[in-house]
């Protein structure tokens, strides 16, 4: 499809891939690549597989775009979590593959899967380090961990910024499974092909749509005042 994003689809199941060859930032180009292989994935009515480069799923948002301010800084941040909105409300189930260091931006992608995998081990590391490096949790970040992660998680990994292991994760509620590192992939496609064998794709749709009625009303509420607020911080800094 891309440079950034590849996309394949065998047997009703569309595999998604970022890979930027270095630590997938999530950048003005990886979201439009990405819209519009969740697009093609649409079209074809397919179950997603949405994986990232071997050792590293994402490493969270193109932070020289969102530290350099304007437009194109509110864009990406509204960006993602746009994405987030559509893989929360998605006709038919994803499974996010983690394929390494899930990171920021990337934690909160992986948390707006239905099914979420990682390896098995602690060579891998997954957190939300946005309170480490100085940055108010955005507001949909939060709804986004809340609806996933335990109580006591999601104090720690809001928060407090705890870095999670795959292993820790999946009692934190990161994580649905892990398995070994070269059955990653393959495992994903086991579950998404069980998906397409055994799910009526509309009672899907209609159950994930009214289940997630509230946390998606909120969401949205909370991806338009993130935004208003943020394009207004940068517009006062740009007057001073």
């Amino acid at each position: 499809m891309s440079s950034l994003v590849t996309y394949a689809c065998a047997d009703s199941v569309a595999t998604i891939t970022m890979d930027d060859g270095k630590v997938n930032v999530l950048s003005p180009a990886m979201f439009t690549e990405l819209g519009a292989a969740f697009d093609q994935a649409e079209t074809d009515r397919a179950v997603v597989v949405l994986a990232g480069r071997p050792g590293r799923f994402s490493a969270g948002f193109d932070l020289s775009v969102l530290t350099g301010g304007g437009e194109a800084a509110a864009d990406l941040l509204k960006a993602g979590f746009d994405l987030s909105y559509r893989m929360l409300s998605f006709p038919t189930p994803v499974i996010v593959a983690s394929t390494g260091h899930t990171i920021a931006m990337g934690v909160f992608l992986l948390l707006s899967g239905d099914y979420r995998l990682g390896v098995a081990g602690g060579a891998y590391k997954l957190v939300a380090n946005e309170v480490a490096i100085g940055m108010t949790m955005p507001r949909a970040a939060i709804e986004v961990c809340r609806q996933r992660l335990t109580p006591a998680a999601f104090t720690r990994a809001v928060y407090l910024a705890e870095t999670f292991t795959p292993d820790d994760a999946v009692a934190a509620g990161l994580l649905d499974a892990v398995v070994a590192e070269e059955a990653l992939l393959d495992t994903a496609h086991t579950i998404a092909g069980g998906f397409v064998a055994n799910l009526n794709m509309g009672a899907h749709k209609g159950s994930k749509l009214r289940g997630r009625a509230p946390m998606l009303d909120t969401l949205r509420v909370a991806i338009d005042d993130d935004d208003a607020e943020f394009r207004a911080a940068l517009a006062a800094q740009s007057s001073d």
